[in-house]
Order: structure tokens, then C-alpha cells, then sequence
């Protein structure tokens, strides 16, 4: 066991919560007006529009599966 001297002299780190906005669960904010603005402004062209539309929509999903499976093994813990 230290000495009550010892345990004076050292340091004690104190971690600050992070300040800021979570951008991990602001994505949708940018996912929401994204998709319609892909659907009218690419009406002529229904291929490119579809598969545009479908890539966004899929990576929301993955982003979306990403955030719940993050916050379900950080309880777990």
C-alpha cells in the first residue's frame, strides 16, 4: 500500500463529457430531404434515378442498423 504522501503527488485525470451535437444520430436530418429532391429532380432519367434512390435509402438503413446495434452492445456492457 502507498504511502498517504504518495497518492498526494499523482495525478487524477478527470474526462469532461464530449460538448458538441452527436453527428452519428443527425444523419437523418440530411437523408429526409435528400431522397424526394432525388426523385423530382431526376424524372427524366428513371434508371439512374431508381438506383440513386435505392443506394441513399440502403445506406440509411445500414447507417440506422449500425446506430442500434452500437447502443445495444455499449448497455450490454
Amino acid at each position: 500500500m502507498a504511502a498517504p504522501s504518495d497518492l498526494s503527488n499523482e495525478e487524477v485525470v478527470v474526462r469532461r463529457p464530449k460538448r458538441g451535437p452527436p453527428f452519428k444520430f443527425l444523419v437523418p436530418l440530411i437523408y429526409a430531404p435528400i431522397l424526394p429532391l432525388i426523385r423530382i429532380g431526376l424524372r427524366k432519367n428513371p434508371v439512374l434515378r431508381d438506383r440513386l434512390f435505392f443506394g441513399v435509402l440502403a445506406c440509411g438503413f445500414l447507417h440506422g442498423s449500425y446506430l442500434v446495434t452500437d447502443l445495444y452492445d455499449s448497455e450490454s456492457k
